[in-house]
C-alpha cells in the first residue's frame, strides 16, 4: 500500500521561505515515476485548492496565486516530491498535502503558517 508523508511545514514570517517534502513508501521507483503528483492546500474554513502539479511526462502546472513564488519538483529515485515556497504571504497559511492525481491517495499534510 502506498503511503505519503509530508514534512517541512512550520511557522514563518511573511516574505520567508519553506521547502515541503512528500515522501512515498510502498511503491517502486518505476511506478512512482509514472504518477502525476500534486500539492494541494486547505485553509481553515475554506475549500481545498490545487497548488501545483508535476506530471509524469514533466509538465508542470501552477495555480495563478503561486506562480513565480512556488516551485514543484520531484526526485523519482527518492520517490519524493517537493514544493519550494518563496515570498510567502499570510494568505498561504494552510494545511499542505500531496496527492497522487487520479487517486484518493494523499498524505496527512504539513501545516504552514505565515505571520504578518
Amino acid at each position: 500500500q502506498v503511503r505519503l508523508v509530508e514534512s517541512g511545514g512550520g511557522l514563518v514570517q511573511a516574505g520567508g521561505s519553506l521547502r515541503l517534502s512528500c515522501a512515498a513508501s510502498g511503491v517502486s521507483e518505476s511506478i512512482f515515476s509514472i504518477y502525476d503528483m500534486a500539492w494541494y492546500r486547505q485553509a481553515t474554513g475554506k475549500q481545498r485548492e490545487l497548488v501545483a502539479v508535476f506530471k509524469s511526462g514533466g509538465r508542470l502546472n501552477y495555480a495563478d496565486f503561486v506562480k513565480g513564488r512556488f516551485t514543484i519538483s520531484r526526485d523519482n529515485a527518492k520517490r519524493t516530491v517537493y514544493l519550494q515556497m518563496n515570498s510567502l504571504k499570510p494568505d498561504d497559511t494552510a494545511l499542505y498535502y500531496c496527492n497522487i492525481e487520479g487517486t484518493s491517495m494523499r498524505g496527512q499534510g504539513t501545516q504552514v503558517t505565515v505571520s504578518s
